[in-house]
């Protein structure tokens, strides 16, 4: 069903994909859009058990588009060093693909803010944290990415600076 990478020896190990994707703090969601144009938008996510979730308007081009067509891929970019003397960029990256859908229940919901704002404002007290979700949370939708898929890439010059580290 998937693409298997066609160059196997840049493939990162899945450990490394799941270690990217809790480490990071966005990545670009990709949807069929309006028309059938691929609509891609930068987002702020969480990783947690195979799902990232991500916070949105209640109304927009993403939820329009994700209302009709629930598969997505979302891809973060981890490293991204340009070499100008070698035309090229060491990189990184992540790709994972999956089915979203808007969460309702009011549970799963408060979990995904909840995980949202502990990565990205981890020494917040927990009363504040409450008290800033509970002020936030009506103007708030949210998406689980249920990832069916998921790949990792980097550099060829990567790969083979980790080989002769391993030959020394």
């Amino acid at each position: 069903m998937f693409r298997e990478m066609r160059r196997k020896r840049q493939q990162l190990p899945k450990q490394e994909c799941i270690r990217i994707l809790e480490q990071e703090t966005s990545g670009v969601l990709a949807v069929l859009g309006d028309e059938d144009y691929p609509y891609a938008v930068p987002l702020s996510y969480v990783y947690a058990e195979n799902t990232l979730y991500f916070h949105c308007a209640k109304s927009g081009h993403k939820l329009d588009a994700l209302k009709k067509h629930t598969k997505a891929s979302f891809c973060v970019i981890a490293q991204d060093h340009i070499v100008p003397e070698e035309y090229t960029t060491y990189f990184k990256s992540v790709i994972a693909f999956g089915k979203a859908r808007i969460l309702t229940e009011a549970e799963e919901i408060q979990k995904a803010i909840e995980l949202l704002s502990l990565k990205y404002h981890p020494s917040d007290s927990p009363e504040n944290r409450q008290k800033t979700i509970e002020r936030e949370s009506a103007a708030l939708c949210m998406i689980a990415l249920e990832i069916e898929s998921i790949t990792g890439k980097e550099a060829i010059e990567l790969v083979k600076n980790k080989e002769r580290t391993l030959d020394s």
